[in-house]
């Protein structure tokens, strides 16, 4: 699954509840990489059983323009197994996997996953996890929980419910250790960190929330969720290299390239030294815009 996690080009991911036509209908419309269908907080428990059964018609919905179709399934196992047995499909690429709290749940709720590809006909491991860490045991667990499955492809920080479970309130500055734990665990573990320092829920303020995700990307996130359509257009911009970013990074690389050539020792670019590292991360710049750009087309 590594290698399907280093293909991965999710700069947002959209929830919807998938109890909602209206937003099912339109989601297909926002211009998000992934769509998280949620079965999990925006469902009341009530309306789950209806929100499954209409799964495979939404994830065909909302994935008319190509985005990825996740689901988001309950942390209660009675709730998971029924959430499993509706969501794993063809059409649907993930789960985001709520209050994952250790590798040995992770692995039992991949027997039902597993159990339920073999039933459909589909290949072990179509589904991916994306565990989500919500809980302040779980964040000493982060580095088991990302390297627990091969069928994990990313990993998050549910912000609201790790602040409510540490009595924080959620911000910026509470939300940055872990924040900053996640990216290490997940590379570590060969898998995507996604998730921006401040929540979710903070979505009103746009220029807030594009900061954020600018100092996210620089810690190293590829990409985040969010609850309003409005926030897309900002993720998809800065989770992605900006012109002068991919202009810079093509001379470092031809640069580079040439003194190798030339068995030419240190170098200069726009002043600035060139040595193996830096080539390495110009090299990395270019391959994500290049996969961004493949998805676009």
């Amino acid at each position: 699954m590594k290698e399907k996690a280093e293909n991965l080009v999710w700069r947002s991911l959209l929830y919807v509840p998938a109890n909602n036509p209206k937003f099912i209908g339109k989601a297909h419309t926002r211009g998000a990489d992934a769509i998280i269908l949620d079965l999990e907080d925006s469902v009341p428990q009530s309306e789950r059983p209806a929100a499954r059964a209409g799964l495979a018609d939404a994830a065909r919905s909302v994935a008319q323009n190509g985005a990825d179709v996740l689901v988001r399934i309950n942390r209660p196992l009675q709730e998971a197994v029924l959430d499993i047995e509706a969501a794993v499909m063809p059409e649907v690429a993930a789960f985001f996997v709520a209050k994952s709290e250790s590798a040995e749940h992770l692995r039992l709720l991949e027997e039902v996953v597993e159990a339920r590809e073999n039933a459909l006909g589909l290949p072990s491991g179509h589904t991916g996890f994306v565990p989500m860490v919500e809980t302040a045991s779980a964040f000493f667990r982060m580095a088991e929980i990302a390297g627990a499955l091969t069928r994990n492809v990313a990993l998050t920080l549910g912000g609201e419910d790790f602040a409510l479970d540490n009595r924080m309130v959620p911000d910026g500055e509470t939300l940055f250790l872990p924040n900053q734990e996640i990216v290490y665990a997940a590379r570590t573990a060969g898998i995507v960190p996604l998730g921006t320092f401040g929540t979710v829920a903070d979505f009103q303020d746009l220029d807030a929330y594009r900061e954020s995700a600018r100092k996210a990307r620089r810690y190293g996130f590829e990409g985040s969720s969010c609850i309003h359509p409005g926030v897309v257009p900002v993720l998809n911009e800065e989770f992605a290299p900006s012109l002068e970013e991919i202009d810079h990074a093509e001379r470092v690389v031809a640069a580079y390239e040439k003194s190798v050539a030339d068995g030419v020792g240190a170098i200069t670019v726009d002043g600035k030294m060139i040595d193996v590292p830096v080539a390495i991360r110009a090299q990395n710049l270019l391959n994500r815009a290049r996969a961004i750009e493949a998805r676009r087309k």
